[in-house]
This record gives C-alpha cells, sequence and structure tokens, in this order.
C-alpha cells in the first residue's frame, strides 16, 4: 500500500507536466473541393503542416480560420487541369465569416494523366497555395 502512494507521489510532478503543456493551435480549417481530387482529411493535413511560431502568434487561431477549394478535372485527351484556391477567414464563435483577408491562387495541368496522377496534382497545388498565402501573410 505504501509502495502504491510513493509511486503516485513520484509521478504526480510528470502528470502536472503533461497537462501544462501547450496545446498546439486549433485552426478551423473547411476544405470545399471537388471529391475526386481533395478530400477534407488530406486538405487538413497539407493545411497543418506544422506552422511556424510567428504565424500562430500574428494569426491566432482563435480570429483565423482558412478554407480551401480544389476544383478541376479530366477532358477526353486525359489532360487534368487543377485550380487550387486558399484563404484565410476571421472566425466568428465556431465558425468562419466570408470576408476573406487574404487569398491565394495555383492553377496547373497534366497531359495523358492517370486518375492518380491528377490527385497527386491537386495535392501539389493546394500545397502550393498554401505554401503561397503564409508567405504573404508572414514574409522573411
Amino acid at each position: 500500500m505504501k509502495l502504491a502512494k510513493l509511486i503516485a507521489v513520484m509521478l504526480l510532478p510528470f502528470a502536472t507536466m503533461a497537462v501544462a503543456a501547450p496545446t498546439p493551435a486549433q485552426y478551423i480549417i473547411i476544405d470545399h473541393s471537388t471529391t475526386p481530387w481533395m478530400d477534407q482529411a488530406t486538405a487538413e493535413s497539407i493545411w497543418l503542416k506544422k506552422p511556424s511560431a510567428k504565424f500562430v502568434k500574428l494569426y491566432p487561431a482563435k480570429k483565423w480560420g482558412f478554407l480551401s477549394q480544389v476544383e478541376g478535372g479530366m477532358d477526353a485527351t486525359k489532360t487534368c487541369v487543377i485550380t487550387a484556391r486558399t484563404l484565410m477567414l476571421p472566425v466568428r464563435g465556431k465558425d468562419l465569416v466570408f470576408k476573406p483577408a487574404k487569398s491565394a491562387t495555383t492553377f496547373g495541368h497534366l497531359t495523358n494523366a492517370s486518375i492518380e496522377q491528377c490527385k497527386a496534382l491537386a495535392s501539389t497545388k493546394l500545397d502550393e497555395a498554401v505554401q503561397a498565402l503564409g508567405s504573404a501573410l508572414v514574409p522573411n
């Protein structure tokens, strides 16, 4: 019994450190893309690539959120055309308000593409748009 109390007392400082650790910013991210080319999970993984501390300080998650939109498709000659747009929007409560503070758009095409190659192009273009938006907001 005394051993269990001793272990509990010894682990108490570590438990408080785990609780006190800062949590990463939880931005609201909405993806409004054409389903075959982008989904919410993939868009979030692109958006949430470790934002810099400077970015989080300048644009806190309580005040700002993001919207992405990937559109496009393939024509009869298997040419894939993709447009990716990103927007930074203010947060009101738990929702985003459509008053874009900044936006970025990228375009791309790929001839003789398969569906997988077109999806990869869509991810690449969204990543480029996210990077462009980030560099416009926090210049080096």
